[in-house]
């Protein structure tokens, strides 16, 4: 079952220099449980796509459906159904962790006893649980994406957006996240769409990539699937067959090995 389905979506950007095409026209489908590796070159229109999909950016052109509710006509339904982690995070350094959680629940219309009861399961699926009192400026790196990743899943969204999650954590609390991902598509059945700046990360997690250039869908299909088709070997790299596909090689931080 398709969760989310694009035709033709695109968004440009009006400056003072004139428009700028960041997205020219997105197709993709999105299976139920599925974890999607959605990658591209710096400025290829990876956040800004994800950005329309989480109702965040308005569409300047195509449609999209998430969950079965279309991106113009219902943006509430579509916000119901997803959970967006940005890859700034939001959390306020000032508050405990129990206090953040306990917010966002009420954010979405819980009772005070329900929001705190969430914020226990939520902190007990994301081992969060004797971090609850401590303040989240204390947090290590890896400790705030799990806390950004719990107050994403406080409404039990269908699907979660991962905007570039691991950036700038150490090999340990990536290998972690890696771990959380796999366990909310194989035990909760979320299906969850990952911007990465790391391939040997796409590789490792995705099902499925689709590999976007210059605002378009320049290939798709299983990492190995795409070795093969562009590379001839599914032993082939995934930095080799990106290079294959877009003509250009990842940024630094696409390249660099992460030892997990």
């Amino acid at each position: 079952m398709a969760l989310i389905s694009t035709a033709g979506l695109a968004r440009t950007f009006r400056t003072k220099h004139g428009p700028v095409e960041a997205v020219r026209g997105i197709d993709l489908t999105v299976r139920e449980g599925e974890i999607l590796g959605f990658l591209g070159p710096n400025g290829a229109g990876k956040t800004t796509t994800l950005r329309m999909l989480t109702t965040l950016l308005a569409p300047t052109g195509g449609t999209a459906t998430v969950a079965g509710c279309d991106l113009a006509g219902d943006p509430a339904g579509v916000r119901a159904a997803c959970g967006y982690v940005a890859q700034s995070g939001g959390v306020d350094p000032q508050i405990t962790v129990r206090e953040e959680l306990v917010t966002q629940g009420r954010f979405y219309r819980l009772g005070k006893a329900r929001a705190a009861e969430r914020a226990r399961e939520l902190a007990r699926d994301l081992d969060l649980t004797d971090l609850l009192d401590r303040r989240c400026g204390a947090l290590s790196g890896g400790q705030r994406r799990r806390l950004d990743i719990a107050m994403a899943l406080t409404h039990r969204p269908r699907v979660l957006f991962l905007d570039e999650p691991t950036t700038g954590l150490d090999p340990g609390s990536r290998a972690g996240l890696w771990e959380l991902v796999r366990r909310l598509r194989d035990e909760h059945g979320t299906t969850v769409f990952l911007t990465t700046h790391y391939l040997d990360e796409a590789d490792a997690l995705a099902d499925r990539l689709v590999i976007v250039d210059r605002g378009v869908v320049a290939a798709e299909g299983t990492p190995g699937a795409l070795k093969l088709a562009h590379c001839g070997s599914i032993d082939a790299s995934l930095q080799d067959t990106f290079l294959a596909i877009t003509g250009r090689g990842p940024s630094p931080a696409e390249s660099a090995p992460v030892a997990v």
